[in-house]
């Protein structure tokens, strides 16, 4: 962590501010873990703190400590913009452009408050006066954890411990990817003697699943599909699919890691039908040296990690079925 950020960020709290901190749109374990947990810390610090999420997020993160606190954008927009106005700092998590938040982008963009940007992913945009970002990182919740060890020598309340436990924990994969080092395990060893319960949050993020959800993961599973003769495998899901078991947000999460996991696979992508959104949500998971993020940047308007990014196609279904298998036509020979 750059000297330069953590001097220039104890500077603007040394007297209490009013904040809002914001995840990116359809916040996961990493987005809400991140900003809960800096909302903790920094209403503890005595600085007025507020998270304004873009739209709502999924139930089995419904649990977590200070969650009905956050102010959902799409829900209560008169009430967002007002503190948004009002406030002195803007903090951005889990996400490096402003369009990532939607509608928020503009407001936040148009704010006279500063903007500080915390994150772990590639390429950032050139938007907040402060930025910490660190795509070697192995999630928000790390450098969030690594962050309030520097400010705070009191250590971690068990509140602020729990939701950085989950984030580390969702987007590590529950610690197997290669994102997670020794200084992870270590992070993640504090935060249990500071009172997380890991396998009580394990069982809240993993183990509640609906019968609905179970069944669509049914129909995921037999939709799906290996590119002949590449270690590629796809999955699709239509409205019409996700409406005959009737979804909610965040049911789909995780489906892509089960093509990643079949023996000899290095490569899975998992297509959402979104008819509201009039788009084609798209999520790429790879092993190895091959980087989806440079795949979804060139192919899908999206981008993301080096194995773990997602994109959109505007096209239908089977018109975004054909461009994938034309676009990893073209990059077949790196592998």
């Amino acid at each position: 962590m750059e000297k330069d950020f953590i001097t220039a960020l104890e500077q603007r709290l040394q007297t209490p501010k009013k904040t809002v901190i914001i995840p990116h749109k359809n916040p996961d374990g990493d987005a809400l873990g991140s900003t809960l947990a800096w909302m903790h810390f920094l209403q503890n610090e005595n600085h007025e703190a507020l998270i304004i999420s873009p739209n709502d997020y999924p139930k089995f993160l419904n649990w977590m400590p200070g969650q009905e606190q956050i102010l959902i954008y799409n829900q209560k927009k008169e009430l967002a913009e007002k503190k948004i106005e009002e406030a002195d700092l803007i903090f951005t998590l889990d996400f490096n452009a402003l369009s990532r938040i939607d509608a928020l982008g503009v407001l936040v963009s148009a704010s006279k408050a500063e903007k500080v940007m915390i994150d772990h992913h590639e390429s950032p945009e050139d938007y907040a006066e402060l930025m910490y970002s660190d795509p070697q990182m192995s999630s928000t919740c790390e450098m969030i954890y690594r962050l309030i060890a520097e400010l705070n020598s009191r250590g971690f309340s068990p509140e602020i411990a729990s939701c950085l436990y989950t984030g580390i924990m969702t987007d590590t994969g529950s610690f197997r990817y290669p994102s997670t080092t020794a200084e992870t395990h270590k992070a993640i060893a504090q935060l249990v003697e500071s009172g997380a319960d890991g396998t009580a949050i394990h069982q809240n993020i993993y183990d509640s699943s609906s019968f609905n959800r179970l069944k669509l993961l049914g129909i995921a599973l037999s939709n799906l599909n290996q590119i002949e003769s590449l270690p590629i495998v796809y999955i699709t899901l239509t409205q019409a699919e996700l409406n005959s078991c009737d979804y909610q947000k965040g049911d789909t999460e995780g489906f892509v890691n089960y093509g990643l996991s079949l023996e000899g696979v290095q490569f899975a992508c998992i297509m959402i039908e979104n008819e509201k959104e009039g788009k084609i949500k798209m999520s790429f998971r790879s092993k190895g040296s091959f980087s989806v993020n440079e795949f979804a940047r060139t192919y899908f308007e999206g981008g993301g990690h080096h194995n773990a990014a997602g994109g959109m196609s505007k096209d239908s279904m089977n018109q975004t079925v054909q461009r994938f298998k034309t676009a990893v036509a073209e990059i077949a020979n790196q592998f």
